[in-house]
C-alpha cells in the first residue's frame, strides 16, 4: 500500500470513527418523551393507584435503562429525586403544566420537564395525600396561582426535602407522621 492510500484509509476511518462517536451523542443527548398515566398505575414511592387523585403527577425516567417511574404526586416525585442515591443521577422528569389542565383531572398532554417548570410550595390547593407542589412552564402562571392560592414560587433546582415537608404535620399520612417533626429520619 502506497502511502497516498494510506493517507486516505486514516481519513476515512477518522471521518468513520468521528461520525460514530457523533451519532452516540445524538443518542445519548436525546431525551424520551414523557409516559401517559394508565389506569393502574402505581406511586412509586407510597404505592397507591395514580388514577383519580387531583394535582400534578410526575415521572422519572432512567437515562441508562429509560425505566419508568410514576408517582402520585409531585411531592412524591420530589421525595424520590432528592434522595441521596437518586440527587445526582441523570433522570428526565416530567409534571403536569397546572395551567394547561383541570387540578381534579391532569390530562397527560400537559406534560413538560420538570426541570425547567416553576412550582408553588405550600399552597392551599391538594393533591394525593395532602400538600403537594402545583408545577407550571411558566413563571408567570405560577406566580398568578400562588396569588389566588397561596404559596412560594420556586425553581427546580430550589426545591430542598424542607420544602417536601411544609405543612406535612397539618396533614397525617399513615405511617408517615414522623417526618413532620423530623423523628422519621434515620
Amino acid at each position: 500500500m502506497n502511502r497516498t492510500n494510506l493517507n486516505w484509509l486514516i481519513a476515512v476511518l477518522a471521518v468513520l470513527t468521528l461520525t460514530a462517536c457523533s451519532g452516540d451523542e445524538e443518542q445519548a443527548i436525546a431525551k424520551p418523551e414523557p409516559v401517559h398515566f394508565e389506569s393502574g398505575d402505581e406511586c412509586h414511592v407510597c404505592g397507591m393507584i395514580i388514577e383519580g387523585f387531583p394535582g400534578p403527577k410526575g415521572e422519572a425516567i432512567t437515562e441508562k435503562d429509560q425505566q419508568v417511574r410514576k408517582f402520585c404526586s409531585t411531592r412524591d416525585m420530589f421525595a424520590w429525586v432528592l434522595q441521596p442515591e437518586n440527587a445526582n443521577r441523570d433522570h428526565t422528569l416530567y409534571v403536569h403544566d397546572m395551567a394547561q389542565t383541570d387540578w381534579q383531572d391532569p390530562n397527560d398532554t400537559a406534560l413538560i420537564d420538570a426541570r425547567d417548570a416553576f412550582f408553588v410550595v405550600g399552597s392551599d390547593r391538594k393533591g394525593a395525600m395532602g400538600p403537594t407542589l402545583a408545577s407550571f412552564a411558566e413563571q408567570t402562571d405560577a406566580s398568578d396561582f400562588a396569588t389566588e392560592h397561596g404559596g412560594e414560587v420556586l425553581a427546580f433546582k430550589e426545591i430542598t426535602m424542607d420544602h417536601l415537608n411544609t405543612g406535612m404535620a397539618m396533614h397525617s399520612m399513615d405511617g408517615m407522621d414522623g417526618m413532620a417533626t423530623g423523628n422519621g429520619d434515620h
